[in-house]
């Protein structure tokens, strides 16, 4: 109510039960003193997971707490479901940042598990009703997944491009070096003929050979 969001309830015993079982990040100072919280959630029999109740005490917020929390949850997650999409709704502008730094994209709730049991949970959102209102589509919260076969493809195509040769960039005098190469060939092509077709013509003539000769040294 004082954020102005909508979060679903947990009972404490579904809370415990995602921390015996190592599925949950808490966040302490070094005195002990809780500060911070997350937890894991898996749908589609593991096919997705979702890093859920993401809470840091008031006191310590805009301190960078529910980034390092984020960070923590999300490789813990790949840790534990390495090929599971990863996704979470959320209204916080905060949160979709630390999501986006995190490789997650923003996509349509058709896109997300399908899973009956997730959906319940929205059942305690203050929003749940705009959410049934348009069919599961759309509501307050902004959809973001995180996809390890599409990020695997794209790193595999950066690292593809990389690999490619450099080709240096071709500049003004290369460019005019080519063109006056093509008509330095068709020139020289052009004397040769020249001048071998003289010298042919007067092959019996040594006179005629020697003047041909002076006038190709002269015409270079």
């Amino acid at each position: 109510m004082a954020r102005g969001t909508g979060i679903a309830k947990r009972s404490p015993e579904y809370i415990e039960q995602k921390i015996d079982e190592g599925k949950a990040v808490i966040a302490l100072t070094p005195e002990g003193k809780w500060i911070g919280f997350c937890y894991i959630e898996t749908w589609s029999h593991g096919e997705y997971v979702a890093n859920s109740g993401l809470i840091v005490a008031p006191e310590y917020r805009k301190s960078g707490v529910a980034k390092s929390i984020k960070k923590k949850i999300f490789n813990l997650s790949r840790e534990k479901y390495p090929e599971a999409k990863i996704f979470g709704l959320t209204t916080g502008l905060a949160v979709m940042k630390i999501n986006s730094d995190l490789g997650y994209e923003p996509v349509t709730y058709s896109e997300l598990t399908q899973d009956e049991a997730f959906w319940a949970g929205c059942k305690s959102c203050v929003n749940y009703e705009i959410l049934k209102m348009k069919e599961r589509k759309n509501c307050m919260c902004t959809a973001m997944l995180y996809d390890p076969e599409e990020k695997a493809k794209t790193e595999a195509a950066s690292l593809a491009a990389l690999s490619q040769p450099k080709h240096e960039p071709v500049t003004r005098e290369a460019k005019e070096f080519a063109a006056y190469s093509k008509i330095y060939e068709r020139f020289m092509r052009l004397k040769q003929f020249m001048l071998l077709k003289g010298w042919r013509k007067n092959e019996n003539n040594p006179e005629s050979k020697k003047s041909s000769f002076l006038a190709f040294l002269f015409f270079w």
